[in-house]
């Protein structure tokens, strides 16, 4: 997994609050073995007319936000089921973060566990990072726990366990791996001494 420390990108304004993970993405979609490739079907009833063509309607399609990789959005973001798929969308599309004013449990830790950031701010910031325009850059410093826009730092909580993996880019294969001398010792002791 990639480490995520001090991140600098654009924004893209999704205000919507109950956005749940078939919105995100639906389940006709979930049909694929790995991580990659969900990003076109990213928000897929919003993001494209009947026929497949990009709805002009939809913010993700408003030629400004294109290279957005940090997703504004309301309260109560990933609800509903518990499908994985929805952060590997999110990531596969570009974003490296989701600010939002609550997460579902289960998407916040998806979204930890493959290294997508989702941090919880307040409605206020919120609002102020949603009407910045869509060239400004915002810094997202997870060691300082601090997102800044210009002058102004908003601070976010994370836990020290999921800030620790993200930072070191530790998934749960990685943090296995951090014991493999361990593991190798433990696994020389079990294999009879007649396999040697």
């Amino acid at each position: 997994m990639e480490a995520f420390t001090v991140y600098t990108g654009t924004t893209v304004p999704f205000m919507n609050d109950n956005v749940d993970t078939d919105q995100i993405i639906p389940k006709s979609y979930l049909k694929r073995v790995d991580k990659k490739g969900f990003g076109e079907f990213l928000f897929d009833d919003w993001r494209y007319l009947d026929d497949r063509r990009p709805n002009p309607e939809f913010v993700l399609n408003f030629p400004q936000y294109e290279q957005a990789t940090i997703l504004i959005s309301g309260d109560n973001f990933g609800s509903g089921s518990s499908r994985e798929h929805a952060a590997w969308a999110l990531m596969d599309y570009g974003f490296k973060a989701v600010i939002a004013g609550s997460f579902s449990d289960i998407f916040y830790m998806n979204a930890t566990k493959n290294g997508l950031l989702p941090i919880q701010l307040p409605q206020d910031a919120r609002k102020q990072l949603a009407a910045l325009p869509a060239d400004a850059t915002i810094t997202i410093d997870l060691p300082a726990q601090e997102v800044r826009a210009g002058a102004t730092t908003w601070p976010f909580a994370i836990d020290a366990n999921w800030k620790n993996k993200l930072v070191n880019g530790l998934d749960e294969i990685g943090i296995t791996l951090q014991d493999q001398a361990l593991i190798a010792a433990y696994e020389e002791k079990q294999v009879p001494t007649y396999w040697r």
